[in-house]
C-alpha cells in the first residue's frame, strides 16, 4: 500500500505511540513481578486487608471502602463519556476544527482527512478508558459480593486454610479490579498525550516518550512506593528508667 510521503511524520508517530503504550504496558507487568512497584506492593496490603477483615465481626466499613473505590472507577467512565462526546461532535464539526488548528502557530499541514485520523484516534483511545473502567466496576461488584460471603469468625466449619484461601481469592479480585482502573488512567495519559500530533508529529512523538518516563517513575521510583515498603531497621529502644 502506497502512502504519500508528507504522511510518513505522522504514521511513523502513530506506531512510535502503539509502542510506547503497549510496550511499556508489557514491560511493567513484567517488571513488576520480581520488583517491587506499586501495583504489587498494594497487592500485598490488599491480602493483609482481607485477612484482617475476616477476623471482623462488623464488615461494614470493609464495604464503604470497596464502594468508594467503584466510585471512583464510575466517576472516570462518567467523564470518558462526556470526552467521548466532545470528540465525537468535533469529529462532526471537523471543518471548522481544521480552520481553528490552521491558525496556531507549528501546526504542521492541517489537512481535514488528516485531522479526522486523529480525532478518530484519540476517540479509540478513550473508548479503550471507557470499557476498562466499566470492567473496573464491574470487578468491584464482584469484590463487594465476596466481602458480603466472607465466613463470619465463630464459623466452626471452615478452617484456617479455608479463610486464607478465601482471603487470596478476594485480595485478587480487589487487584485486578484495580488494575483495569490503573489501565484506564494510562489511556488518559496517553490520550493526552495524543493532543500533541494535532500540533506536529514529532512533538506527539516526544511526549508520548514524556508520558512513559512519567508513568514508570510514579509505579517504580515514587515517594508513596519508598513509604509503603519502608521496614524499620531496628526495632525502637524502650525508653530509659531515670534514676531517682
Amino acid at each position: 500500500m502506497f502512502v504519500p510521503t508528507a504522511y510518513l511524520p505522522d504514521l511513523l508517530a502513530l506506531c512510535w505511540f502503539i509502542f510506547c503504550w503497549i510496550g511499556y504496558t508489557l514491560y511493567a507487568s513484567w517488571k513488576g513481578r520480581d520488583t517491587a512497584c506499586l501495583a504489587s506492593v498494594l497487592h500485598l496490603y490488599r491480602e493483609d486487608w482481607m485477612r484482617r477483615m475476616l477476623l471482623r465481626e462488623n464488615r461494614i466499613a470493609d464495604a464503604n471502602v470497596i464502594g468508594n473505590l467503584e466510585r471512583n472507577a464510575s466517576f472516570f467512565a462518567s467523564s470518558t463519556l462526556i470526552i467521548l462526546a466532545g470528540v465525537l461532535t468535533v469529529l462532526g464539526s471537523s471543518d471548522r476544527a481544521v480552520s481553528l488548528l490552521a491558525d496556531l502557530p507549528f501546526v504542521k499541514d492541517a489537512t481535514r482527512p488528516l485531522s479526522e485520523l486523529k480525532l478518530l484516534g484519540l476517540a479509540v483511545v478513550f473508548v479503550y478508558a471507557f470499557f476498562t473502567f466499566s470492567w473496573c466496576m464491574r470487578q468491584y461488584n464482584f469484590a463487594s459480593t465476596l466481602v458480603g460471603s466472607a465466613p463470619m469468625v465463630g464459623e466452626r466449619h471452615v478452617n484456617e486454610l479455608e479463610r486464607k484461601s478465601f482471603a487470596e481469592r478476594a485480595a485478587r479480585v480487589i487487584s485486578m479490579a484495580a488494575n483495569q482502573f490503573n489501565f484506564g488512567l494510562r489511556a488518559y495519559y496517553f490520550g493526552m498525550a495524543m493532543l500533541g500530533w494535532f500540533i506536529h508529529p514529532w512533538l506527539f512523538m516526544l511526549v508520548t516518550a514524556g508520558v512513559v518516563l512519567v508513568l514508570y517513575r510514579r509505579e517504580f521510583h515514587s515517594d508513596v512506593l519508598k513509604v509503603m515498603v519502608y521496614t524499620p531497621t531496628h526495632a525502637a529502644e524502650p525508653p530509659k528508667e531515670k534514676n531517682e
